[in-house]
């Protein structure tokens, strides 16, 4: 069986201190995440999400006047607290979304790194690194598992970091990670290097998107409860029912200082 599996970011790459720090204060993660889908039902869940999108978001397409198949609302824009509150019709449409998904043989899927450097200590890019190697090492898993195959598509972003070449950082990641494909840990289940695509001429890859909007939220809520306590309607609306079509996902959480200390106390 051929898997088709779809990713977006969720959190941020940047360093974070605090919700309340004047300038570090977006996330305190960064990851992937988004869908997975057997290739025969992809055709099929785009004409699903595709309407599904279009009679949730009516009046907001219509307004904006671009025809629905290339309008896309950002997951990040769409699951708001106040939406999740106020809009009975957006909870219902998200549990629709996961039920066709774990109809279909498919899954969600995440990975995420709780950041834990100093603002001097940021490095994008070897967070970008780690979060897309673990992404293959547990896809790569779970295909041989299934005895299945994949491919990657990637929302293509604005790169964070452009060369002088006008390729960036993310560019020269996903080529790195197509040729660890043929390296000592060889990821012999994914049959092409990631592909990158405009995520609004794909309903699948909108669909990831708003996956990792919600993905996002929920990860806030796990690394930092009490900065977004706020954030425990997410978790009271979504957390259960995503937990029945996830597969290998989890936030990598950093070292907690106080167990560190603990280990280090001497015995009475």
């Amino acid at each position: 069986m051929l898997y088709l599996v779809y990713l977006d970011e969720f959190g941020h790459i940047g360093p974070y201190i605090a919700r309340t720090d004047p300038r570090h204060k977006t996330h305190p993660s960064f990851g992937l995440g988004g869908i997975a889908l057997p290739v025969e039902a992809v055709r099929p869940f785009t004409s699903f999400f595709f309407n599904l999108k279009r009679n949730l978001l009516k009046f907001e397409i219509e307004r904006d006047g671009t025809h629905p198949a290339e309008w896309e609302k950002k997951g990040a824009s769409l699951y708001t607290l106040a939406n999740v509150q106020k809009y009975q019709e957006l909870r219902a449409a998200t549990y629709r979304i996961l039920n066709r998904i774990k109809k279909d043989n498919g899954f969600v899927f995440y990975v995420g790194i709780e950041k834990d450097r100093s603002p001097e200590e940021s490095n994008a890019k070897g967070l970008y690194k780690q979060v897309l190697n673990e992404v293959m090492k547990r896809l790569d898993s779970e295909m041989q598992e299934r005895n299945a195959r994949y491919m990657m598509l990637l929302d293509q972003q604005d790169d964070m970091q452009a060369s002088a070449s006008g390729k960036g950082m993310r560019h020269e990641l996903v080529k790195k990670a197509g040729i660890s494909m043929f390296g000592a840990d060889a990821r012999r289940a994914l049959i092409e290097p990631p592909l990158q695509a405009e995520s609004h001429l794909y309903q699948t890859l909108q669909c990831a998107d708003w996956m990792c909007g919600l993905i996002g939220r929920l990860a806030f809520y796990e690394t930092s409860p009490t900065e977004v306590p706020e954030y425990e309607e997410f978790e009271k609306y979504f957390a259960d029912r995503l937990k029945q079509v996830l597969r290998r996902s989890s936030i990598r959480r950093k070292p907690d200082p106080q167990l560190s200390l603990g280990a280090l106390a001497p015995a009475e």
